[in-house]
């Protein structure tokens, strides 16, 4: 497979400059496809087949797509973290509001719902 089968980096450029509230639905949909099939193109050909400006290309293009897993994993343990921290402030809440009922002599009746955050 030669470069001639693949998006030329002004292409690439070009698309990426323009601002997608500026495109068309027809637009957004040919250069998700351009990039797809470009993606994919670009995984199957051997790098010692690409030349220097497109093998340059799949390492910034691919390093964006880590970058973007790895956000998404953090944005994913932030959550999980959150929801965590969730259910023991309302352990928290609920062990202090047993507590009081028990100093007061009203016995321990009330029990908060558990946040589930799954």
């Amino acid at each position: 497979m030669s470069d001639s089968m693949r998006q030329s980096t002004t292409d690439k450029a070009t698309s990426a400059l323009k601002p997608d509230s500026s495109k068309s639905s027809t637009e957004k949909a040919g250069d998700s496809l351009k990039s797809t099939g470009d993606s994919i193109a670009g995984s199957v050909q051997p790098n010692s087949e690409k030349s220097a400006t497109q093998s340059a290309t799949d390492s910034v293009t691919g390093g964006g797509k880590d970058a973007s897993n790895k956000a998404s994993n953090a944005a994913g343990d932030a959550q999980n973290q959150g929801g965590s921290m969730m259910n023991q402030a309302s352990d928290a809440i609920g062990n202090a509001a047993t507590q009081a009922q028990d100093a007061l002599g009203m016995g321990s009746a009330y029990h908060p719902p558990r946040l589930d955050t799954r």
